[in-house]
């Protein structure tokens, strides 16, 4: 589970912030619900009714589960990974008493079924709680604001508000204060409430271990195919690379040696001449050899570092690209690899389709997290799905990389990919640069 605060500043964000405690307050009489259905049912399995009841409160359950997942992403930044989904609903010829039987007993052998259940019972007592804490500030508050000054006059003896009696206007006012106090300690806890109950929900609502310890490895069984993949593909490439370029070229030097050795002793000035030939076949066949070693693995990337590598991309492209480096020292090898032929594609793409003359690549590494963005003002509506950025996704996804895209038509686009990665060698680069 990761996150990052979501929610928005001002007084406009605090607002949202407290219509949000108010729908989880009331949102828990339905948790409270549907986890009393469920409860039920469990309660009726002994006579059988449960196993026909049991899925459907399961699945109501999952429902409200799901929601407070959401919420929490949306509101909050915090995403909590959701557990595998309930056994469906059994088909003919399963879908008889018999198949009921059994999705009601698989539902009993899921633990994300009693991950849901556990937060169905604490969430009405705690997280709705908490909730409430910044609600009922505000409304105490507004009710001190807005009703206090006009009805101590008609309550003869005065009323308490809070800590004050309210019986003259020195006090009606203290009264006054107070409230727009309160008021503003709900505005501004809210947010906190807010981040405090996502991470609650985050405790009980995540994916069981077994869970995420399957999908890691699911993950990490697709990601080693992805590696092979790319892995052959980069052999078929060189291969390719070599016989359609430096070998094709180094067999038509010999052969043209060979003819300039038949004509040396006859016809000196044909062999010198085919020489020559030689020699430019031979300096065609060495530029061959170093673009594809470039290829494989940039000399100044090997040298220099991913900072000053991205620098010499810039220099390269066309565009006016402006490279931003922060980067600590030298990365692990795999990962600098990893995002220079990203930023490559990246800056490949921009060149191909955004229409931008300009450029802005930003690398920095803080917290374990190599982090490149790539920006231009350009037309926007990249494909998220194209093949180029695929490609990249499954370039990363090795080393639990990620790709965001935000390209809406009209631009601009930003492209950010994050690397979990140590700084491991010592600083070769300059800290920072345009080009």
């Amino acid at each position: 589970m990761a996150g990052h605060g979501g929610t928005r500043p001002g007084i406009g964000g605090a607002a949202a912030d407290i219509g949000r405690c108010q729908l989880l307050s009331l949102a828990a009489f339905a948790v409270a619900g549907a986890g009393g259905l469920v409860i039920g049912a469990l309660l009726l399995l002994p006579v059988g009714v449960g196993f026909l009841l049991l899925p459907p409160a399961a699945t109501a359950l999952r429902r409200m589960s799901d929601r407070y997942r959401d919420w929490a992403t949306r509101w909050t930044g915090t995403v909590i990974s959701p557990p595998r989904p309930l056994p469906p609903r059994p088909t003919p010829p399963d879908g008889g008493p018999a198949g009921r039987h059994r999705r009601a007993l698989a539902l009993l052998g899921d633990a994300g079924f009693w991950h849901d259940l556990r937060w169905a019972w604490a969430e009405p007592w705690t997280g709705a709680l908490l909730a409430a804490v910044p609600l009922a500030l505000v409304e105490y508050g507004i009710f001190g604001v807005a009703v206090q000054p006009f009805v101590w006059r008609l309550l003869g003896d005065g009323n308490w508000y809070a800590f004050v009696l309210v019986d003259s206007t020195p006090s009606m006012l203290a009264a006054l204060v107070l409230g727009l106090g309160f008021t503003a300690a709900g505005l501004r806890l809210a947010p906190m409430a807010l981040r405090l109950h996502a991470r609650w929900s985050g405790r009980l609502l995540a994916a069981p271990y077994t869970t995420e310890l399957v999908r890691r490895i699911e993950h990490l069984a697709g990601s080693r195919a992805d590696v092979l993949d790319v892995q052959a593909a980069e052999l078929r490439r060189i291969e390719r690379d070599l016989h359609d370029g430096a070998q094709a070229r180094l067999v038509s030097l010999g052969m043209t040696l060979d003819e300039a050795t038949r004509l040396l002793d006859h016809d000196p000035t044909a062999a010198r001449a085919l020489l020559h030939e030689v020699r430019a076949t031979a300096q065609r066949a060495l530029q061959d050899l170093r673009e594809l070693v470039h290829g494989v693995l940039p000399p100044v990337l090997a040298d220099r570092g991913l900072g000053d590598a991205v620098r010499s991309l810039a220099l390269d492209s066309h565009l006016d690209v402006h490279v931003e480096a922060a980067l600590p020292g030298r990365l692990p090898a795999p990962v600098e690899s990893a995002g220079y032929f990203a930023v490559a594609e990246l800056l490949a793409n921009a060149a191909k389709h955004s229409g931008a003359p300009e450029v802005r690549i930003r690398l920095s590494h803080t917290d374990g997290l190599l982090r490149v963005t790539v920006a231009d003002g350009g037309r926007g509506g990249a494909d998220p799905d194209g093949s180029g950025l695929r490609g990249l996704r499954r370039r990363l996804e090795p080393f639990d990389g990620t790709l965001v895209l935000h390209s809406p038509r009209g631009g601009p686009t930003t492209a950010t990919l994050e690397i979990p990665c140590a700084s491991s060698l010592p600083k070769t680069s300059s800290s920072s640069g345009t080009g």
